[in-house]
C-alpha cells in the first residue's frame, strides 16, 4: 500500500495508552525493548487491524478492540454499530440505528461504559413518557468521528470500576502529545435516508448533512499540546409500525368473555376452538403508527496537555454531547371491547386468532382512533477531567485523576416530552383483524356513520341526528377525545477521584490504587389526562377545516402491504393542542402534581492491588496477573410521595388516577450499604511463537436499576375492567431500596493462533455463574386508602337492574347503568346511549365502596442462573492481493428459559442469542472496500410485557458496505450503504402469530469527503 515507510513504531505507544487505563504492560523489559524497535507503520484499514490485533494479543485477559481507522471508515452512524462487529457483542437498534450494547447475553444495564477509564454519566427519557430507570448508556449520543479506539474488556480487572458483568467498554479519545506536531482534518457527509417522506412538520429532508473537524497542535519541544474536535449531524427519517398492546391469556372453559349467547340469532362462532382447560390468547387492540422524526447531534472535545518536565504530564479534557430528538406520530387503531362474533384459532401451543371479529349488535357504533402524537427530548452530557501522571523514577509511576461528569434529559417543548391528542370517529359497528406468523395484522371493520345514536350529546337541546351518513370516513366524522400529556426530567451526576500507582520490578510489576466515586440520579415525572370531547368522542365535526389530512397507511407500507382498513388522518399535534387550548381551555403546561419524584445516591469507596509476573516454563513464556478489588457502597433512596387521592371510573374500562398535591408530598429516605471483595486471575502462555492460550477467573457485580431502588409505591392504573366482572387488580409499581448488586463468578478459556500480524484464529469458552439476580415478588395490597367504585353496592344494584331489564351484562352496560342511577334515572330512560353516559358522568368511589387492591411486582434478589457460550473468530489478509476477511460466531446459552406453557409469573434470562458477523475487505493502491453481514438470532427481550406475557425479538440480519478512495495525501472520499436490503424488525408474544410490534426500515446511504491539512 502507499505511504509505507520506516519509522519508530506507534503501535506500542498506542497500546500502552489505550490499555493503560485497565491493563499493565507485560514486563518492564518489554517496554524498554519497544522503545528501540523500528517496524513498518502501515496505515489505512490494514494498519488499524494490525493495531487492534496487537491489542488483543498483548492484553491481559480477553480483550477485543477497534481503532479509529475502523470506526472512521466503516459506515457506522455511532459506536454501537461499530462494536456489533466484535465477537460476542450484539446491539439493540432504535429507528434503524444502533443504540445499546449487549455482551455475551448481558444487556445494556449490565455493561459498564467508561470514557478514558472514567465512569460516564448517562440519562434518557422513555419515548412514550415516564421516568427513566435504567443505567444503560445510549450510544446514539456519540458520533464515531472523534474516537481513537474502543476496547471491550470481557474479563475483569481489579483496576477497573465495577459494574460490568457482561463487559467493561472503554472509549479512548486522542491526546495531542501522542500525535506531535500540527494535525488538522475537516470532513463532511451527506446522508440519504430512504425512509423519509413528506410530514406535517420539517422532518422530511431526504438528504441531511454531517460535518466534523479535528485540530491538534504541539510545540516543537512537545511541552504544550492542544486539540479540539467537533461534529454535527442531522438525520431525518420516517417509519410505519404496527403492534398489539396486549395479548390476554385465559383458560378455555367452553366460552369466552363477551360471547354472544347460543340462543341469539347469530351466536358466536368459534373455529378450531381450544381444548377445555387450554390457555388461549386474544388481542386487546390493533394499532398502526406512522412516525416522522428529526435528530440533531452535536459532539465536541477540547484537550489541553502540559509536560513541564519529561516525567510529569498534565492533561485537562472536556467532552460535550447534545442529542435533540423530535417526532410526530399518527395512529390508526381499534380497541377490542365488544361482543365476539367470529374467532378462528391457530392450532398448537397457546391458540390465538387467525381471524377475529366483534359486533356491536344493539350498541351504538364506537370510535376508531386516529390520534396524533408528539415526542421530543434533549440529552446533554458533559465531562471535565484532570489527569496528572508523574514518573517518580524508573520503577515507580503515580497518577492522579479527577472527573466530573453530568447528564440531563429533558423536554425540548414547554408542553412536555410526550403529548397524545386523542381523535376518533364513532363509525365502528364492528371491528377485528386477521393475523399471521409474519407481516402485520390487518384491521377489519364494519363501517356505519348513519346510526342516529352516534352523536348523542350531554346537551339534550342538540339534535342527535347522527353523522353525515356518507358511508365514507371524512373529517366531519372526527372529533376530539382526551388530551394526554407527560413531562419528565432525568439527571445523573458522577464525581470521581482516583490515585493509581505502578511499581516495576525485574520480572513484573505491582499496580495499586484508591478511588472515590459519588453518583446522584434524579427523576421527576408527571402526566395528566384532560377531557376535550371525552372518551365518547362527543363532538364530531368540531375541528377547523383543513387541520387534518386524509391519508392511507398503505401508501407508507412497502414490505407489509395489507388488505385491511388503512384509512386515517394526519395532523400537527402542536397545532391541534393550541386549538384545544382555545376551544376547551386545555392547560398545555406541565402538571405540577408528580407521579414520580425520586433520587438515588451512591457513594463508593474502592481500593485495589494487582500483581503481574512474567516467566518461562519448558521454553514457553507465560504471564500471570492476580488482582483484588475492594468496594464499599453506601446508597440512599429518596422519594417525594404525593399520595394519589382517587381512581376515577371514566368509562367502561377506562380509569384515571388522580395524583396528590406535590406541595404536600412526604419525604421518605431509605439507606442501604454493602461491600464486595472482587478477585481476578488471568493467565496466558505462549504454547508456540504464534499460539497463545488463556485462562481467567474473576468475580464481578452489576448494580440494580435506579427504578428498582425506589422506595415509593406508584399507582399506575385502575383495574383492567370492573372488578365486579372479574377484572384484575389495579396496577402499581414499587421498588426495593435494600436490593444489592447482582454477583457473577466468571471463567474464561481460550486459544488464539496468530499466524500473521493481521491474521488469527481464536476459540474461546466462557461461563458466568450469577447469583442475586433480581426477580419479582408479586404483592397484592391496597394503598393510600383508595377505594374501588367498580365493586361496591351501587355496582351490585346496577347488575340486578340490568338483569331485570334483560340487558346483557358487560363493562359498557354496567358503567351506563351506574351512571344512569347516579343521574337519578333508569337505564336509557331518555333514549341516551353509552356515549352519553361516558361523557356526562365520572363515577367516583364513596365510603360504601371497598378498598381497591393493586398488583405490584416488588424486585427481590432471589434468582440464580448460569450463562455460558463459545466465541469463534478468524481474521486474515490474503498476501498482497488486498483481499481480507473477518468472521466470528458467538453461541450463548442459559439454564433458565421462558416456559411458554406456563401463564404464571416467571423469571427468565433476557437477551440471550447467537450472533454472527462476516466482513469482506479489500485495500490496495489507495482503494478500500468493505461489505459486512451482521446476524442476531431470536431472543427474549421481556418476560412480562403485559402481566406474565413474554415478548421475543425475531432473528434479524443486516448488510452494510463502504467504499473509500485516497485521491492524494490530503483528500479522500467514501461512499457507504447501511441496511442496503431494507430489513425490518419484528417482535411477537408466545407464538409468531401473536405480533406485538413490527416496523418498516429502509436503506441509508452516505457520501463523504475528508481533507487532511
Amino acid at each position: 500500500m502507499k505511504n509505507n515507510r520506516f519509522t519508530k513504531t506507534q503501535i506500542a505507544t498506542s497500546l500502552s495508552i489505550a490499555l493503560g487505563a485497565f491493563t499493565a504492560p507485560m514486563v518492564y523489559a518489554a517496554d524498554e525493548a519497544a522503545d528501540n524497535v523500528e517496524v513498518i507503520e502501515v496505515r489505512g484499514i490494514r494498519g488499524s487491524i494490525i493495531k487492534s490485533t496487537a491489542m488483543k494479543r498483548d492484553a491481559s485477559g480477553v480483550v477485543d478492540a477497534i481503532s479509529a481507522e475502523d470506526i472512521g471508515k466503516f459506515p457506522d452512524t455511532n459506536l454501537a454499530e461499530s462494536m456489533q462487529r466484535i465477537t460476542g457483542v450484539s446491539i439493540d437498534r432504535s429507528n434503524g440505528e444502533g443504540s445499546r450494547v449487549t455482551v455475551r447475553g448481558f444487556g445494556p444495564q449490565y455493561n459498564m461504559i467508561t470514557l478514558n477509564g472514567r465512569a460516564m454519566a448517562s440519562t434518557s427519557l422513555p419515548e412514550g413518557g415516564g421516568a427513566s430507570d435504567s443505567r444503560a448508556f445510549d450510544f446514539q449520543n456519540l458520533s464515531s468521528n472523534a474516537i481513537d479506539s474502543v476496547e471491550i474488556y470481557k474479563t475483569a480487572n481489579a483496576a477497573a470500576a465495577s459494574g460490568g458483568i457482561g463487559a467493561t467498554i472503554n472509549i479512548n479519545t486522542a491526546k495531542p502529545l501522542d500525535n506531535p506536531g500540527f494535525v488538522a482534518n475537516i470532513g463532511g457527509k451527506l446522508m440519504m435516508d430512504n425512509t423519509v417522506r413528506d410530514g406535517v412538520r420539517d422532518y422530511s429532508d431526504l438528504v441531511t448533512p454531517e460535518l466534523s473537524g479535528l485540530l491538534s497542535w504541539t510545540d516543537e519541544e512537545e511541552m504544550f499540546g492542544a486539540s479540539f474536535n467537533g461534529s454535527f449531524s442531522q438525520r431525518d427519517s420516517s417509519s410505519t409500525s404496527a403492534g398489539v398492546a396486549q395479548w390476554r391469556n385465559s383458560a378455555f372453559d367452553g366460552t369466552i368473555d363477551n360471547q354472544i349467547p347460543d340462543g341469539a340469532d347469530t351466536p358466536t362462532l368459534l373455529m378450531s376452538a381450544p381444548d377445555i382447560g387450554e390457555s388461549y390468547a386474544l388481542p386487546s387492540d390493533i394499532a398502526y403508527t406512522l412516525w416522522d422524526r428529526q435528530r440533531e447531534r452535536t459532539n465536541a472535545q477540547l484537550t489541553l496537555q502540559y509536560r513541564p518536565i519529561e516525567n510529569i504530564t498534565a492533561t485537562l479534557d472536556y467532552t460535550y454531547s447534545k442529542l435533540e430528538q423530535e417526532q410526530q406520530g399518527t395512529d390508526l387503531s381499534i380497541w377490542m371491547d365488544s361482543y365476539k362474533s367470529t374467532i378462528a384459532f391457530t392450532e398448537g401451543l397457546n391458540p390465538s386468532p387467525l381471524f377475529y371479529a366483534e359486533n356491536r349488535i344493539e350498541q351504538a357504533p364506537r370510535d376508531i382512533a386516529v390520534k396524533q402524537k408528539y415526542r421530543n427530548s434533549v440529552t446533554e452530557d458533559d465531562s471535565i477531567g484532570l489527569n496528572i501522571e508523574w514518573l517518580v523514577n524508573d520503577d515507580l509511576t503515580l497518577k492522579f485523576d479527577y472527573n466530573d461528569s453530568s447528564s440531563e434529559s429533558s423536554p425540548m417543548s414547554d408542553y412536555g416530552n410526550a403529548i397524545t391528542f386523542g381523535l376518533g370517529a364513532n363509525v365502528l359497528a364492528g371491528q377485528g383483524g386477521t393475523f399471521s406468523a409474519s407481516g402485520l395484522p390487518a384491521i377489519t371493520i364494519a363501517f356505519d356513520d348513519c346510526d342516529p345514536r352516534i352523536n348523542d350529546k350531554t346537551d339534550d337541546s342538540i339534535d342527535n341526528g347522527g353523522l353525515n351518513c356518507s358511508n365514507t370516513l371524512d373529517q366531519s366524522d372526527v372529533g376530539s377525545s382526551i388530551y394526554q400529556k407527560s413531562y419528565a426530567v432525568n439527571t445523573n451526576d458522577i464525581t470521581q477521584a482516583r490515585i493509581d500507582g505502578t511499581w516495576l520490578f525485574d520480572d513484573g510489576q505491582i499496580d495499586f490504587g484508591i478511588e472515590s466515586r459519588e453518583m446522584d440520579n434524579y427523576s421527576v415525572q408527571s402526566d395528566a389526562n384532560l377531557a376535550m370531547g371525552d372518551w365518547g368522542v362527543n363532538n364530531p365535526g368540531e375541528l377547523p377545516e383543513g387541520i387534518l389530512e386524509a391519508i392511507d397507511f398503505n401508501d407508507s407500507l412497502d414490505d407489509y402491504k395489507t388488505e385491511g382498513w388503512t384509512q386515517g388522518f394526519r395532523g400537527d399535534t402542536i397545532e391541534l393542542a393550541e386549538w384545544a387550548a382555545e376551544e376547551y381551555g386545555i392547560d398545555l403546561s406541565r402538571n405540577p402534581n408528580t407521579n414520580v419524584r425520586r433520587r438515588i445516591q451512591e457513594d463508593i469507596t474502592a481500593a485495589y492491588v494487582k500483581a503481574s509476573y512474567a516467566g518461562e516454563v519448558a521454553e514457553m513464556s507465560y504471564n500471570v496477573f492476580v488482582g483484588l478489588r475492594y468496594e464499599s457502597t453506601d446508597s440512599s433512596s429518596i422519594s417525594y410521595v404525593a399520595k394519589p387521592t382517587a381512581v376515577i371510573w371514566k368509562s367502561n374500562n377506562d380509569f384515571e388516577v388522580v395524583q396528590g398535591d406535590a406541595e404536600a408530598a412526604e419525604l421518605v429516605t431509605t439507606t442501604n450499604s454493602y461491600e464486595h471483595f472482587l478477585p481476578n486471575i488471568d493467565f496466558d502462555i505462549n504454547l508456540t511463537n504464534d499460539v497463545k492460550a488463556r485462562a481467567s477467573y474473576s468475580q464481578t457485580i452489576a448494580r440494580p436499576q435506579y427504578g428498582q431502588l425506589s422506595n415509593a409505591t406508584i399507582i399506575n392504573a385502575g383495574p383492567s375492567t370492573p372488578t365486579a366482572l372479574g377484572g384484575t387488580n389495579g396496577a402499581a409499581s414499587t421498588g426495593n431500596p435494600n436490593l444489592v448488586p447482582i454477583e457473577s463468578s466468571n471463567i474464561d478459556l481460550s486459544v488464539e493462533w496468530y499466524f500473521q500480524d493481521t491474521s488469527y484464529v481464536s476459540v474461546g469458552y466462557f461461563r458466568k455463574d450469577v447469583d442475586k439476580f433480581i426477580g419479582n415478588g408479586p404483592l397484592v395490597n391496597d394503598y393510600y386508602d383508595l377505594t374501588d367504585a367498580t365493586g361496591g353496592p351501587r355496582v351490585e344494584q346496577a347488575i340486578a337492574d340490568l338483569a331485570t331489564a334483560g340487558i346483557a351484562l358487560n363493562d359498557t352496560t354496567l358503567f351506563s347503568q351506574v351512571a344512569a342511577t347516579q343521574l337519578g334515572e333508569a337505564l336509557y330512560a331518555n333514549g341516551h346511549t353509552d356515549n352519553y353516559y361516558e361523557s356526562a358522568v365520572d363515577v367516583i368511589a364513596n365510603s360504601d365502596d371497598p378498598l381497591m387492591t393493586f398488583l405490584s411486582q416488588s424486585p427481590v434478589n432471589n434468582k440464580t442462573a448460569v450463562i455460558d457460550g463459545w466465541e469463534l473468530a478468524t481474521q486474515h489478509f490474503f498476501g498482497d492481493t488486498g483481499f481480507g476477511v473477518q468472521a466470528n460466531y458467538t453461541l450463548v446459552d442459559g439454564d433458565i428459559e421462558f416456559d411458554l406453557t406456563s401463564t404464571a409469573e416467571q423469571f427468565a434470562l433476557l437477551g440471550l442469542s447467537d450472533t454472527a458477523n462476516i466482513v469482506g475487505l479489500y485495500e490496495k493502491d489507495g482503494f478500500s472496500a468493505r461489505i459486512a453481514y451482521n446476524w442476531r438470532d431470536e431472543f427474549l427481550n421481556n418476560a412480562a410485557i403485559y402481566e406474565n406475557e413474554p415478548e421475543f425479538t425475531e432473528a434479524y440480519s443486516q448488510i452494510d458496505f463502504s467504499i473509500g478512495y485516497q485521491i492524494n495525501e490530503q483528500l479522500s472520499m467514501t461512499f457507504a450503504g447501511i441496511n442496503i436490503t431494507g430489513e425490518d424488525p419484528r417482535r411477537h408474544g408466545r407464538t409468531e402469530n401473536q405480533l406485538t410490534y413490527a416496523e418498516e426500515w429502509s436503506s441509508r446511504y452516505e457520501l463523504g469527503v475528508s481533507y487532511n491539512f
